[in-house]
């Protein structure tokens, strides 16, 4: 992978890290100010699809070490 290829997964993995925060933070205000469950729900479930991507991206940056 080059330096650019990998530049750009970096930044793309602090902008959803970034992104998974956010969402991480309006849930929590819906909580706190009593929202509706089902909306909350489907918040939870973005946050989540965040969560795999950063997981996915971070396979990439990361190798597997075959031992």
């Amino acid at each position: 992978m080059s330096d650019q290829e990998q530049a750009d997964i970096r930044l793309e993995f602090a902008r959803l890290k970034q992104e998974h925060a956010d969402f991480d933070s309006a849930i929590n205000a819906m909580i706190a100010t009593g929202c509706d469950p089902l909306q909350i729900q489907r918040m939870k479930k973005k946050k989540l699809a965040v969560k795999d991507k950063l997981s996915k991206l971070e396979d990439r940056i990361i190798p597997d070490i075959i031992a």
